[in-house]
């Protein structure tokens, strides 16, 4: 076996770091909504030139994976969408109120891609989780997977839970845009303006608590658990061959 041989197979076994499950998370999510930010309030440029910028990302993200990997990036997919609709309704002029609306549409399209994907299987949420979980210690990325294929014995509770956290944050994000749309049109206009960003905290904040008491807390000491289980085997099978 040479050197490159080793090398290779040590690489494709290596252990993801956080920074590596935090990846798509950030690329496919945080660098678009960061750089519309930007681009609208230091550069100055308009809410459809900012728009335009930052669909850049996930426009790039998605024609790759389906050329490349041939599977659509749910994540990048879906910003992508949610940039193109709120340019079409920058189109619509004339009524600050619909103007304070149209900015729901991000949360309740985000909201429902995460409830879909829970009905398919596949929970959103779990990339952006998993990092705070594993904490790039092997033996926690060992046990996660262990949980999540259904070789551990607590995985169907692992598994629920999983669920469980991704639709606590697509039925708050739903209900955030409920409340944006019924605040657009019942609140003053320039109360609306602050208020939306106040509301848009206020739900991150109590969502982050209630999926990390839901699901993320007890996933967490399930992780750690499981991860116990196996170092004491491990150890009894080392004892035995003593």
């Amino acid at each position: 076996m040479t050197t490159n041989t080793v090398s290779q197979g040590r690489s494709s076994t290596r252990t993801p770091s956080a920074l590596d499950n935090f990846r798509p998370l950030i690329v496919d999510v945080a660098v678009p909504l960061g750089s519309y930010y930007l681009f609208k309030g230091a550069f100055g440029m308009s809410t459809f030139a900012a728009l335009a910028w930052s669909s850049v990302v996930p426009a790039v993200r998605t024609v790759w994976s389906v050329v490349k990997e041939r599977r659509v990036n749910g994540l990048a997919g879906l910003i992508l969408v949610v940039n193109v609709v709120s340019l079409l309704l920058s189109f619509v002029s004339g009524d600050p109120r619909l103007m304070l609306a149209k900015d729901g549409a991000v949360s309740s399209t985000v909201g429902i891609g995460i409830l879909v994907s829970v009905a398919l299987g596949r929970p959103m949420m779990t990339a952006g989780m998993k990092p705070f979980l594993v904490k790039g210690d092997p033996a926690k990325e060992a046990a996660w997977q262990r949980l999540v294929s259904g070789r551990a014995a607590g995985s169907v509770d692992f598994l629920r839970k999983e669920r469980t956290f991704s639709v606590v944050w697509g039925v708050a994000l739903l209900a955030e845009c409920v409340a944006r749309v019924v605040g657009a049109y019942t609140v003053p206009v320039d109360t609306m303006v602050w208020l939306g960003g106040v509301l848009m905290a206020g739900v991150m904040t109590l969502t982050f608590l209630v999926s990390g008491g839901l699901a993320a807390g007890p996933m967490e000491a399930m992780v750690r658990a499981e991860a116990r289980t196996e170092r004491a085997a491990a150890g009894a099978e080392v004892a035995v061959a003593a």
